[in-house]
């Protein structure tokens, strides 16, 4: 199966992000080295795996990873599930905790394409807002929470 079905996200979820709410300023300017290899980072950003009840909130927190936007996910109490990118429930069956962690960090670096955004990449953007230079949308921690969310999902 190819990475661009699962990469696929709405623009809109770039868009309706409030960037100040992410990762305190210290963990923006202080992002951790990564390795990419076979599409997937393998080791954990922050050395430790992440929180899955923390994932879960951060994935339906509209001001956060807000992966609702795109993704259907197996979360009832939440309406108005997103279309356009990949239905993630079972993705932990389909996907290991390296490619997720890759997809969420920086998808472009699987699918140059895709309008999913990269959640913990501060650079290389264009006509970004001076307050949010510099800066990346989550967390290396929010990051792995999400990761063990997501891998939950089988």
């Amino acid at each position: 199966m190819g990475f661009k079905t699962l990469a696929i996200s709405a623009l809109g979820v770039a868009l309706s992000f409030t960037l100040g709410t992410f990762a305190t300023a210290a963990e923006k300017n202080m992002m951790v080295k990564f390795v990419v290899k076979d599409e997937a980072i393998a080791k954990s950003l922050t050395g430790k795996p992440g929180n899955a009840v923390k994932g879960r909130k951060l994935a339906i927190n509209r001001k956060l990873g807000n992966c609702l936007a795109c993704h259907v996910m197996p979360i009832p109490e939440q309406t108005f599930h997103g279309l356009i990118g990949p239905d993630l429930n079972g993705v932990a069956g389909r996907r290991s905790a390296g490619e997720v962690r890759l997809l969420i960090v920086n998808p472009k670096l699987v699918n140059p394409d895709t309008i999913m955004p990269a959640f913990y990449r501060k650079d290389g953007f264009e006509r970004v807002m001076k307050k949010f230079q510099g800066k990346t949308m989550l967390s290396a921690e929010q990051v792995e929470d999400l990761v063990a969310y997501t891998m939950t999902l089988k």
